[in-house]
């Protein structure tokens, strides 16, 4: 990779890898990439170069590309799973429509593109112990349908077209930096922020809702590990599992509460949250990603605790 453009470089995961690809190959060589209305701001504005990048807009990405010479793509453009589910039409021309917009830069420009997928490609009739690599994959929601759809598409340019498409199934995400947005398993990010406030968590799921999860750091990490991981070593391309924790709520409430004797959770059960986080697996086997480039998570749900109530401390003057 030498010059990289962001596309959602404002979102969750954007604004974070953003910064992160930046501190590794030169603050000039990453493009943040946004749509109107959500410019980067802050750091995130004065650290590089920024440009419009909206997925539904091929001809602007191609413009962006030629511009800043781009040989990678990050694309992370979606709406996450509740959200779409409100918006399924939207959530399409997005998720889909999109990438295929992406894909024809990609492939007309001769980049290489990274598109994540989700454990929300999954649905009921997936195993959800141990989910395998290569499984049955018949997801309930708009968003995992066209989360499906993104890992077959980038799989068809890499066959077809020998776009070096990649990517990860991400569990859910959790971070200190940028609040939630909408995810299913956005609670899991929630409850630290009322446990710093010293405030009861209300709990839209209900307890033994098991899915996978993991930290922020390591998430971006595996997010750039692939992308810089030898070709010839990939037998999976689109899309590799990727685990790093696995826990319900009264797990990640009682781990908090080790810190944080007083805190407080009820349960407060959300049907839509809850009927997407059953058909999601409890925990992925990501044995190819370890296998074929190396992958090893470095948070556990103690340090990622740890760390998040550190962080989190700070940033709330608590």
């Amino acid at each position: 990779m030498k010059n990289i453009l962001v596309i959602g470089a404002t979102g969750q995961i954007g604004s974070e890898l953003t910064m992160e690809l930046r501190s590794r190959y030169g603050d000039s060589h990453v493009v943040a990439g946004y749509i109107r209305g959500a410019e980067p701001k802050g750091v995130l504005k004065d650290s590089g170069p920024a440009a419009i990048a909206d997925v539904t807009d091929g001809d602007a990405i191609a413009e962006v590309v030629k511009k800043y010479d781009i040989d990678t793509i990050y694309n992370l453009a979606a709406l996450l799973s509740v959200v779409a589910e409100s918006m399924p039409r939207l959530a399409w021309k997005i998720g889909v429509g999109g990438l295929w917009n992406v894909l024809e830069v990609a492939r007309e420009h001769h980049c290489a593109a990274f598109t994540p997928s989700s454990i929300g490609s999954f649905g009921l009739s997936t195993p959800h112990v141990m989910t395998p690599q290569d499984t049955i994959q018949r997801p309930g929601t708009i968003y995992g349908v066209s989360k499906v759809t993104t890992e077959l598409l980038s799989d068809y340019y890499f066959n077809k077209y020998g776009v070096d498409t990649r990517s990860v199934r991400f569990p859910g995400i959790i971070s200190y930096v940028t609040p939630p947005g909408g995810g299913t398993t956005d609670y899991a990010v929630d409850i630290y922020y009322y446990a710093v406030r010293g405030e009861k968590f209300v709990c839209p799921l209900q307890p033994g809702t098991l899915m996978d999860m993991i930290y922020m750091p390591d998430a971006l990490h595996a997010a750039i590990m692939l992308m810089e991981a030898d070709a010839s070593k990939l037998l999976h391309r689109n899309a590799f599992n990727l685990a790093s924790m696995s826990f319900a709520p009264e797990t990640i409430y009682e781990e908090i509460k080790k810190h944080i004797p007083q805190f407080e959770m009820e349960y407060q059960i959300d049907p839509l949250k809850q009927h997407i986080a059953d058909s999601w697996p409890d925990c992925m086997d990501d044995s190819c990603a370890r296998l074929e480039w190396g992958w090893q998570p470095k948070y556990d749900l103690a340090a990622m605790t740890t760390d998040m109530l550190e962080k989190l401390k700070l940033k709330l003057n608590k």
